[in-house]
């Protein structure tokens, strides 16, 4: 699978697509002023303790409180005080015995804050160099579980466990750009991840919390760390020094694929040439049309993402089932095309079309997970019920690309709904009913929308008519197109 990073940078934005085989898979945006804090460090103060809920709420100078399970809350290892099993029982004690109000701790962000919900944090810090991952509070050589050779797992853990020897303890993880690598690489990038780990315990000892430790680097130098290897074809970029500054990083990372990075120069927008601006105004929309003519529907809230399938146009040639099999392996391509390009995570809900035979299920089920695995946030597939309902998990760790661009409808407040004309000219009549004895014999004017007054001058002309015979007065109605829909005045004269 070729794949492609094209990158389009403004004064304000930096938008990144990657593309596979040509079709935009993956979309990412980053705002300076709205700048994403996972993988950042702070150190805070603890405001809350709950023993209820077993978690705390931690102060890191941010907009709300942010959210510590008593799961993830870590000490860095002592060097030969505790034994391993000292420390095993030490972290399982409840969070009451390891954590007091106003005490200060080193945290890294797991979860951008979410709607009304603040970050969620851990103690147990990881740093991800470009082939390994350091983890201070911990004991542990591991290696990315897609290196599949059993004697390149035994040579990479090998050299970590050389590299945690010379580094006195920690954590390490083979990520799977180091497959292939020399021990020589490893041990640069594991001197690299050491003295940036020695200089936030550094900063963190010198300043009071709440404060920022350690930043995350840009959106560019994060996925040229995570994604830059052999299959990557091209890295198309729009903006001079955005260009020189990806080519220097590299050309550090992998010299032999600086020639692979260009400066975008054609008559039309980058973004534009390769489809991403249509795919970004796509994946804005609730419904997805599929090459066979079926679409599927996304509607995303609060608690879970709902995804439904139709058959749309799509009416096969042959038998029904076959038909209806066809039209849901169709969707499944898209629906995990849709799921990484928009981001979505938590709980997702998709309704297939409902089959009959157990093969046709099983064959959508395995069609699900084959797609998913090009997926790089982990995902899991939770049941399958004879309605033709998946539902899978996946792992959110800031907002969908809809979140990101859009806010909710300042008319509807994000309901997608008003209530109907006919529906406000039946409260105005409720309304008017209510005071109609202690305005008997006045003159009234309604300020309504100015639809809900066509509606009164027409097919809604009766409930004027009974108004007028509640008060036994004229009723005049005067239409403010500032007024909302829902809105009406009653205003005696």
């Amino acid at each position: 699978m070729a794949r492609e990073l094209v990158v389009s940078t403004r004064p304000e934005e930096t938008r990144v697509a990657l593309l596979e085989d040509g079709v935009v898979s993956e979309l990412f945006l980053e705002r300076e002023a709205q700048r994403g804090i996972v993988g950042s460090i702070y150190k805070g103060r603890v405001t809350r303790v709950l023993p209820g809920m077993q978690s705390a709420f931690v102060d890191l100078g941010l907009e709300r409180d942010a959210f510590l399970h008593a799961t993830d809350v870590f000490e860095e290892l002592p060097e030969n005080l505790l034994t391993d099993e000292e420390v095993t029982t030490d972290r399982r004690a409840p969070i009451e015995d390891r954590l007091s109000e106003g005490q200060e701790v080193v945290v890294q962000v797991l979860k951008e804050p979410l709607g009304t919900k603040g970050a969620r944090i851990t103690s147990h810090v990881s740093l991800p160099g470009r082939y390994l991952v350091l983890m201070p509070t911990v004991e542990h050589v591991g290696v990315s579980r897609k290196i599949t050779d059993e004697e390149e797992r035994r040579r990479l853990k090998t050299i970590l466990k050389e590299i945690r020897q010379e580094r006195g303890g920690g954590g390490l993880i083979a990520r799977t750009a180091g497959q292939g690598k020399s021990p020589e690489a490893f041990f640069r990038d594991g001197g690299y991840l050491s003295r940036t780990w020695d200089e936030v315990r550094a900063h963190a000892s010198r300043n009071r919390a709440p404060v920022l430790l350690y930043r995350e680097p840009s959106l560019v130098e994060r996925l040229l760390r995570d994604l830059l290897s052999e299959d990557v074809a091209s890295i198309r970029l729009d903006d001079q020094e955005t260009f020189a500054r990806t080519l220097d990083l590299v050309r550090a990372l992998e010299p032999a694929l600086a020639s692979r990075v260009r400066l975008h120069s054609g008559p039309m927008a980058l973004m534009e040439e390769y489809g991403v601006t249509a795919e970004i105004e796509r994946a804005l929309r609730s419904k997805v049309w599929l090459p066979s003519g079926g679409y599927i529907v996304i509607n995303q809230t609060e608690a879970l993402v709902a995804i439904d399938v139709n058959t749309g146009r799509f009416v096969g040639k042959s038998q029904l089932e076959e038909t209806l099999l066809k039209a849901n392996l169709d969707a499944v391509r898209e629906i995990v095309r849709q799921i990484r390009l928009r981001d979505l995570g938590g709980i997702i809900v998709v309704d297939f079309i409902d089959m009959e035979e157990r093969k046709s299920r099983r064959d959508v089920m395995r069609s699900l997970e084959q797609e998913l695995r090009k997926d790089r946030s982990p995902t899991k597939l939770l049941s399958v019920n004879e309605f033709g309902l998946i539902i899978l998990t996946r792992k959110r760790v800031k907002q969908s690309l809809g979140r990101l661009l859009m806010q909710p409808c300042p008319y509807c407040s994000g309901s997608g709904q008003v209530k109907s004309v006919s529906t406000v000219c039946a409260e105005i009549y409720e309304e008017v009913r209510k005071i109609a004895a202690d305005m008997r014999g006045q003159r009234l004017v309604l300020r309504v929308n100015p639809e809900v007054a066509r509606a009164l001058a027409g097919a809604q002309a009766v409930v004027l008519r009974a108004l007028s015979d509640l008060v036994g007065g004229d009723i005049a109605v005067q239409g403010d197109p500032l007024l909302h829909q829902e809105q009406f005045d009653v205003v005696p004269v």
